[in-house]
């Protein structure tokens, strides 16, 4: 009789919850159609949200309502209006590359920049090395921008340097990844901050998405990017934590590659941060562009930033281009494979046309669903004719793409649904013959490093590792 009594005395209560559900459930089915992009997916959604509206409105709210809409506002703060006008000016345009590739230029909102150098950075302590040497370099202003920052010995060796250059009076930005960075704790932050250092997660002036929990690991910033005096930038796979000098006991030694660009591509990555940094704090970044842009070198590069801000799925139209243009070789390395039907449809394609298409990926797991799923895309691809390797030197987490003797891409861009369609990230593209050159050298040296899956390998998979490959697959769209 108690129990009667106080769910007759919390009707009313109830009542309310369940009415708000329901128009909740109405406003995701409204928004769901107007924002459709597929209508597997989007059907999908309506039955889910019609039928069960609870806990569906929820977990709409987390994977299917994205949260970026007013992103576009961040760049026009950063001033893309007028990025080809001002490029032009500066005599900094590589016209014909651009031509070439007007597909990447487009969704880049940037031209090919001519007058760069560049340098492959492999492992952790080249790249650390480098980075650590750059923000000791710097004279007006440091831009720091990782997904994950950890507060273990790179970490605090990274933020004593972050630190001693804000004494010297130079200008210290940071912004890191709210669910990548979940673990950092609020010491380390303060810290950096009573020196002077101006740091935030990246939804730090989005109430919603900084709400601790599950509203929050969706849609991430997985950008990598660092930026010395609008003169030198680094991105590439690393993010800043002990495990990227391969000092995991589990996983060995980490491979992973950045690269490091000097010249106008550094200020366009500058740009880049300039974005995120409006979009997380609301604020202009308080920097002076330098007047001049030197041209180090003869090397043509397009950075292009991607997330799910774009208009339209900018990432994934980008790779599909650059596959598409394949003729002789594609060579794919990530440390995640997950791809949609866009990215598996290049990849049959190319692998018909005779191309000889090559993925490596890692045989350790770091995330177990994600690499469960993997296995399931990349065994379904061997039995196309497409090669895939096995690193087994440690833990494989770069993301490379090589296309004939064409373009090369660097950058944060893993193969799954979730890097070309969720996650902001950035890549840099390389056409110069130098650059192919080492990127080739390098994957050589990584192939050799890794056995190849055979048809063999794949009758001797047992039914139940089959299974849990599968089954982790269903989870694709979110992996």
């Amino acid at each position: 009789m108690d129990l009667l009594r106080a769910v007759i005395d919390n009707f009313s209560f109830l009542a309310t919850l369940y009415v708000a559900n329901y128009i909740l459930a109405f406003v995701c089915v409204a928004r769901e159609i107007m924002n459709s992009r597929t209508s597997q997916g989007t059907i999908a959604w309506l039955v889910s949200l019609l039928v069960l509206p609870f806990p569906t409105t929820i977990i709409y709210l987390i994977f299917g309502w994205k949260y970026f809409d007013d992103y576009a506002e961040s760049q026009l703060h950063s001033g893309r209006s007028w990025r080809l006008s001002r490029s032009e000016d500066m005599r900094i345009v590589d016209r014909a590359t651009s031509d070439d590739w007007p597909v990447l230029r487009k969704v880049a909102e940037l031209p090919f920049l001519y007058g760069n150098a560049a340098n492959l950075l492999v492992d952790g302590e080249e790249t650390f090395g480098s980075i650590f040497d750059g923000v000791a370099r710097a004279k007006t202003y440091v831009l720091v921008q990782f997904y994950i920052i950890r507060d273990d010995d790179l970490g605090r060796r990274f933020a004593d340097l972050l630190i001693a250059r804000a004494k010297d009076g130079v200008k210290v930005f940071v912004l890191y990844d709210d669910a990548g960075s979940t673990r950092l704790p609020h010491s380390y932050k303060a810290r950096l901050r009573a020196a002077g250092v101006k740091i935030y997660g990246f939804n730090h002036r989005h109430t919603l998405l900084r709400v601790y929990g599950i509203t929050r690991i969706n849609y991430r910033n997985h950008r990598k990017n660092v930026v010395v005096d609008g003169l030198e930038a680094w991105v590439g796979g690393h993010n800043v934590g002990d495990e990227y000098l391969g000092k995991d006991k589990k996983l060995g030694r980490w491979r992973d590659t950045h690269v490091h660009v000097s010249g106008p591509a550094a200020l366009a990555c500058t740009l880049m941060f300039r974005e995120d940094w409006h979009w997380s704090t609301g604020e202009d970044l308080p920097i002076k562009y330098p007047s001049e842009i030197p041209t180090p070198g003869d090397q043509p590069i397009l950075v292009m930033p991607t997330g799910p801000a774009d208009k339209l799925e900018d990432c994934a139209i980008a790779f599909t281009e650059v596959i598409s243009r394949a003729r002789e070789r594609l060579w794919i390395v990530s440390p995640y494979f997950v791809p949609g039907i866009e990215i598996q449809t290049a990849l049959y394609a190319a692998s018909l046309r005779g191309v000889d298409v090559r993925i490596l990926l890692p045989r350790k797991p770091d995330h177990m669903i994600v690499w469960l799923a993997s296995y399931a895309h990349a065994d379904q691809m061997v039995a196309h004719g497409i090669k895939i390797h096995r690193y087994e030197q440690g833990f494989l987490h770069q993301k490379v793409i090589l296309v004939d003797d064409q373009i090369a891409g660097i950058g944060t861009v893993n193969f799954d649904y979730r890097s070309f369609n969720i996650n902001f990230e950035a890549t840099l593209w390389f056409t110069h013959k130098d650059m192919i050159e080492n990127v080739e050298k390098m994957l050589e040296t990584d192939f050799e490093a890794s056995y190849l899956t055979t048809e063999r390998n794949l009758q001797r998979r047992n039914f139940f590792f089959r299974l849990a490959c599968q089954g982790a697959r269903l989870f694709s769209p979110i992996l």
